[in-house]
């Protein structure tokens, strides 16, 4: 086997610096109309870790991860500028499918949304269905392996043609996560997903966050720092549409380099 030269070496380096992170930000900015609510964010997520974003209300967090996946562009006269990677493809380039850009990056958002006419499995099973999934016993497989991934199989196996909206918030939730599971995605997005649950319940949501890392990359927008210091890797601290500061979440709570940084985590304003 020959030997690398230096610039084989460099080479590999790089792409082996490059392959960590499953999804970039550069130069991100975003508006709803004529108000910017992002200033030229470049932020990148390592893959299957947990990223959090903290924030006082009204900072960008919730926009920010919007925009990870095409979500932003749905509000009217909403538009942002700048380029999101995903495993180095830009998508926002003309022709890509906003569509496919959702599947790959999945949303649970901040208060449980089960779809309220259908039973616990066809909330599950509604993604591949609208993919074209018509095979029971594919359909089956999917539902059980993403409610056993979502912690929630034992507690409805024996209730699946229940309505989803009879389950707990935090077991509402839990299908929700399931139902985004389902569709296979590579990045998992969560808009403050324990805000409007219990002690008990966001217990078991955070214990879910750390197993879902490692199968995909995670991104938690979560106004509860305590939380964000438990189950994030890194955590980035926006204000007002900016990035204050971005590191690893035990450095950036013990020790952080920016004075507004540690204002905010003190409870000085927020």
């Amino acid at each position: 086997m020959e030997a690398l030269t230096s610039k084989d070496a460099e080479t590999v380096a790089a792409k082996a610096s490059v392959s960590k992170y499953k999804i970039q930000t550069d130069k991100l900015s975003a508006w709803f109309g004529n108000n910017q609510v992002l200033k030229s964010i470049s932020l990148s997520f390592n893959q299957n870790d947990v990223t959090a974003i903290i924030g006082p209300s009204g900072c960008g967090k919730s926009t920010f991860i919007r925009c990870l996946n095409r979500m932003h562009e749905l509000v009217p006269g909403a538009h942002s500028k700048g380029r999101v990677l995903l495993d180095q493809a830009d998508i926002y380039a003309r022709g890509v499918d906003p569509v496919t850009i959702r599947r790959k990056v999945g949303m649970v958002f901040q208060k449980p949304n089960p779809f309220p006419t259908m039973s616990v499995y066809d909330n599950v099973a509604a993604g591949l269905k609208l993919n074209g999934v018509r095979d029971a016993d594919r359909l089956d497989v999917a539902v059980q392996q993403s409610l056993e991934k979502a912690f929630l199989w034992d507690e409805v196996k024996t209730d699946l043609d229940k309505s989803g909206s009879s389950l707990s918030g935090g077991q509402q939730q839990r299908l929700c996560i399931a139902r985004a599971l389902a569709v296979e995605p590579e990045v998992i997005l969560m808009d403050e997903p324990c805000s409007a649950l219990d002690p008990i319940a966001t217990a078991k949501i955070e214990e879910l966050i750390a197993s879902l890392k490692d199968s995909y990359t995670v991104v938690i927008v979560t106004h509860n720092m305590q939380q964000a210091a438990r189950v994030s890797d890194y955590t980035a601290f926006f204000y007002l549409g900016q990035m204050i500061e971005y590191g690893e979440t035990t450095s950036l709570f013990e020790n952080p380099k920016q004075e507004l940084t540690e204002r905010y985590l003190t409870g000085k304003f927020g």
